[in-house]
């Protein structure tokens, strides 16, 4: 009378207990994980994707503040410009390497920033003078910069339009 009644795969109390999973409980397990993995897999593309998109975003503001920083210090009299520059720089090398103002050394970027979505530093320059949906530069005078990279943004806009 003082025995429990317990509920176990065991056929008789000498026999030994078998402990584990039956075949449909591991397939259903499997296919409870193939599911959630193949919602996260496009998941995880999107974030991504956002966050290069967020890197380009920064590098072209970088870029495009130092170009606007230049013309500002230029346009100021800061330093002798090329004529007929109309105070922008020549290249993206100079904001880097410098211009000489007042016999020091003023830098406008620290490095050219890496494209996100080319992986190079290879960005697309238009000039004052360049048509503004022409894809190719005079190579005079920086007035923008945009990415070569001929992908489409999660929000649908071209990458290189940005």
């Amino acid at each position: 009378m003082g025995q429990k009644l317990t509920f176990s795969r065991c056929k008789a109390a000498k026999d030994k207990c078998a402990h584990g999973f039956t075949l449909i409980e591991l397939i259903v397990a499997v296919t409870i994980l193939l599911i959630l993995s193949g919602m996260a897999i496009p998941m995880a593309r999107v974030t991504i994707k956002r966050e290069r998109e967020r890197e380009l975003r920064h590098a072209l503001w970088e870029m495009r503040d130092a170009i606007d920083r230049y013309k500002d210090t230029a346009d100021r009299g800061g330093f002798q410009t090329k004529v007929g520059s109309n105070g922008y720089p020549p290249d993206l090398d100079t904001l880097v390497n410098g211009v000489d103002v007042g016999g020091k050394k003023v830098r406008f970027l620290r490095r050219i920033p890496i494209d996100p979505m080319t992986s190079g530093t290879d960005w697309g320059l238009r000039g004052v003078q360049d048509d503004p949906n022409s894809d190719s530069w005079n190579g005079e005078n920086v007035f923008d910069v945009y990415t070569k990279s001929q992908g489409t943004a999660l929000d649908g806009t071209k990458y290189k339009d940005w």
